[in-house]
């Protein structure tokens, strides 16, 4: 792997904004590196957003990564964009750009990202917001959940009924190692962040004493038996999802 490869210390899941499919009717697509800032430590991490195609026709857009003309063609092709969704306050800035070219699309927005994109001054389209029920016009193919218990963060998890499919942004990190530059690994390896897969360290010390509402949303996840998992940053677990997702939630234990 030559150097042109990497992008800000990782190593970006090529080919980037082109539909992958996972399975009938929905597909991921894997954008570019982008970095957080945690204080005065930035770090950067792969992104990848996820497309379901719904019995209406329409496509439902999870955490839009930063789109292409190229990406916005393989839509065209594949439907009508109908739905763009924000799972947590972390994962928004690329929706603006999704609305411009999608204005009958309905922006969903998680709790908290309202005021997240406030306070970072960016304009966000929102028209509706995502609760524990799926909306009507997607509750046939996908459940949903408002995982809480974290102070730092509440996010809303799905599951797509017919590929088994659990769809989560950050409640589970799992970047490989080979993929990230040797400086970084300690640092991403502190925050929870390494495969196999991990909630993140902020998300488990912000639990402290909200465990059982952690523990609750997590049972009810696992309820629905997913045998895939789907996630913004890192490795997908494609197969045998249960046992992977019970070692990475073991901090609830």
């Amino acid at each position: 792997m030559t150097l042109p490869e990497w992008s800000n210390g990782i190593l970006p899941y090529a080919p980037l904004s082109t539909l992958k499919p996972l399975s009938d009717g929905i597909w991921w697509v894997d954008g570019p590196v982008i970095k957080m800032s945690y204080g005065p430590i930035s770090l950067p991490f792969p992104t990848r957003m996820a497309i379901i195609r719904l019995r209406s026709g329409g496509l439902w857009i999870w955490s839009p990564t930063a789109p292409t003309p190229e990406l916005f063609a393989e839509l065209d092709a594949l439907g009508h964009v109908e739905h763009l969704v924000s799972p947590n306050r972390f994962h928004y800035a690329a929706i603006p750009a999704w609305k411009k070219r999608y204005p009958r699309a309905t922006a969903w927005a998680s709790p908290g990202v309202r005021e997240r994109a406030r306070s970072q001054n960016i304009d966000v389209p929102f028209d509706a917001d995502l609760g524990d029920s799926a909306p009507s016009s997607w509750a046939d193919d996908i459940e949903q959940l408002v995982f809480r218990g974290s102070r730092f963060m509440e996010e809303v998890v799905f599951f797509h009924k017919a590929s088994s499919t659990l769809i989560l942004a950050d409640l589970v990190m799992a970047l490989e190692r080979e993929r990230v530059r040797p400086r970084l690994r300690w640092l991403l390896a502190l925050g929870g962040t390494m495969w196999p897969g991990h909630t993140p360290s902020e998300v488990r010390m912000t639990s402290w004493g909200r465990k059982p509402q952690a523990r609750a949303c997590y049972q009810h996840m696992l309820g629905w038996r997913p045998r895939r998992a789907l996630f913004a940053h890192g490795r997908l677990y494609l197969d045998d999802a249960a046992a992977q997702l019970e070692r990475a939630f073991a901090w609830m234990r």
